[in-house]
């Protein structure tokens, strides 16, 4: 009889080796890399208990030397020997690692769902600096100094300050950069440079397009300008592209209503600027059709966030650009860390239209916003709750995959897995579950078919 204390299947956290082997190490680079874990020595993928020879101190010991003479910074797994169904099968275990990233034989890897993937460059400078507690824009830009900022550009942030916090700042423009450490010896950061260049700004590029058809574009601007300005030339570009209705409501002024909701465009907006990957060669691209408006951000979700997380809102704020962040929230344009999601969500709902698609392409990250109107007096996905078996029988994974399949009816299980970053045999569970009730059915074949939702209420 298998033991319970052995899993049933590999995850994000299991894995299952046959015997002792470099695959091992790999995984349990991959575990410190990411939340832990435990490396099954002696049972097969498919979960059949094969069991190893030689488990005695010896051997043990051996692994341990070889694991810890093999990784760097060097780790020491913990192991256990289990007797599962007369067999003996070691478990090494693995904790987080406080200090990553962690390699073997100069390769850094990561655990996602239940296999290992080689990090990339970025990866490891990202898990680097959270390691350190910091950010790439805190470092020195070695190819600007101090005249290339703008002293007119810091007076009006010292003024937003002040504004916003109705006090006055006794201290001169560069004094403040240097207590918050946009300038440190008299040396500009990176994001110091971002914040207040006076010029052309090559790594700040922003293209920003009115399309008729994918092909045709009727209008468009190229920024390249400090942030602060961006984010205002940005939204004045698409305001300038919305249709508006004038409301009569009986008061002196008449109401303006956008085709889309002023506050979510300037919400995505500026999450946009403050947490684009500026390291990336490639700009910020944003395109405006008849019927949606595409923001694309280089950059995938920083600090292991998944698609999942961000729509369950079951996540911590973490900021790629703490530097960047932080001035913008000194003057009021981030209330809080975290929580821009949500409120664009929120906002979308209350607007009476469609939710809005969040997806990571490419090496970024996607925001699409729908004008197409829905009922309002649906029930509402930010603040529905989750765990109640009666009111809601779909928990938030669950609503993910109706919400990514509601936009592209021919996705493929695989590509709802990829995106949400969940095994495939947790999706076809949930859609299993969501076909029992009667939340969607598959016309077709599973090869040239497509989805239906047959209750679109989750929206």
């Amino acid at each position: 009889m298998r033991s319970s204390i052995i899993p049933i299947s590999e995850s994000v956290t299991v894995e299952f080796k046959t015997s002792f082997n470099e695959d091992v190490i790999e995984t349990l680079v991959a575990f410190s890399n990411a939340k832990g874990g435990t490396v099954y020595v002696g049972i097969a993928g498919n979960g059949e208990i094969t069991g190893v020879l030689h488990a005695g101190k010896e051997t043990i010991q051996n692994w341990i030397n070889e694991v810890k003479n093999k990784t760097a910074p060097q780790i020491i797994p913990d192991i256990e020997i289990l007797t599962v169904e007369n067999k003996h099968v070691a478990a090494l275990s693995v904790i987080e690692y406080p200090v990553k990233p962690v390699s073997t034989r100069g390769r850094y890897y990561k655990r996602v769902v239940n296999s290992n993937h080689l990090m990339s460059i970025d990866e490891i400078a990202n898990e680097h600096l959270k390691t350190i507690n910091s950010s790439w824009d805190f470092y020195i830009d070695p190819n600007h100094n101090l005249k290339d900022i703008s002293l007119e550009k810091i007076s009006r942030f010292i003024r937003n300050i002040e504004h916003r916090s109705q006090s006055h700042i006794e201290m001169s423009g560069l004094e403040l950069l240097e207590r918050m450490e946009i300038i440190r010896n008299n040396q500009l950061t990176f994001g110091g440079y971002l914040l207040f260049t006076n010029d052309y700004c090559l790594i700040s590029d922003v293209q920003v397009g009115r399309f008729k058809s994918e092909i045709t574009i009727i209008d468009s601007i190229s920024l390249n300008s400090d942030l602060f300005t961006e984010v205002d030339d940005i939204i004045a570009f698409i305001k300038k592209h919305l249709m508006v209705e004038y409301i009569i409501s009986g008061e002196p002024q008449r109401t303006e209503r956008f085709d889309y909701p002023l506050d979510a465009i300037r919400e995505i907006v500026i999450n946009m600027v403050v947490h684009r990957d500026y390291r990336d060669s490639s700009g910020s691209i944003i395109k405006i059709f008849d019927d949606r408006i595409e923001f694309y951000n280089p950059g995938k979700l920083y600090g292991g966030i998944t698609i999942h997380d961000l729509l369950a809102g079951n996540y911590t704020s973490k900021s790629r650009n703490k530097l960047i962040a932080k001035a913008f929230k000194e003057i009021g344009l981030i209330e809080r860390y975290g929580s821009g999601i949500m409120r664009v969500r929120k906002i979308c709902k209350e607007y009476g239209i469609k939710d809005p698609v969040f997806r990571e392409i490419s090496q970024g990250f996607q925001v699409v916003l729908y004008k197409e109107k829905v009922d309002v007096t649906d029930n509402d996905p930010v603040n529905d709750p989750v765990n109640d078996p009666v009111n809601d029988p779909v928990n938030n994974r669950q609503t993910a995959i109706l919400r990514l399949i509601y936009n592209d009816k021919y996705i493929t299980k695989e590509l709802i897995a990829d995106t949400l970053n969940i095994s495939v045999e947790t999706i076809k569970r949930d859609i299993r579950k969501l076909k029992k009730l009667h939340q969607i059915e598959r016309i077709g074949s599973d090869k040239s078919g497509y989805w239906q939702i047959i209750d679109k209420n989750f929206t």
